[in-house]
């Protein structure tokens, strides 16, 4: 397997990690993306978009079935009279919680296929390529 296929793959079991934790709490991967972003801040919409690479109109149907389900909120951005900055519910910062540790530990135990050096390795290269 070349480099390009052993990252592709690697991208594949991944997303089926998020996919499978998604369903068990009825979320999209992109949901979960969303609760995963808002977990340490409170960005405006424009933002949130770029995060997730989403269009205006795309973020606010996102924001709009999240809010529905009481996940997130929105709130007036004190900076931009029109801005609107969207929050974690409770209830969504409690769903977010539950995802991460999900995630963690089936992403934990894909990582246990590697030995400690591995992991190690695997981190460092990952790190510069998340970071340029």
């Amino acid at each position: 397997m070349n480099t390009v296929d052993a990252v592709v793959q690697l991208s594949f079991r991944v997303q089926r990690i998020l996919a499978a934790v998604g369903a068990e709490h009825d979320l999209s991967i992109i949901q979960i993306r969303l609760l995963g972003i808002l977990r340490d801040r409170q960005p405006g919409m424009l933002e949130l978009g770029n995060h997730l690479g989403l269009d205006k109109s795309s973020m606010t149907g996102l924001v709009s079935r999240a809010e529905k389900r009481g996940l997130v909120e929105r709130m007036p951005s004190p900076h931009d009279g029109r801005g609107v900055l969207v929050a974690l519910t409770p209830a969504g910062r409690r769903l977010a919680e539950v995802g991460e540790a999900q995630i963690a530990r089936r992403v934990t135990e894909l990582l246990n296929e590697l030995n400690a050096t591995q992991r190690k390795q695997f981190t460092q290269l990952a790190s510069v390529l998340v970071h340029g």
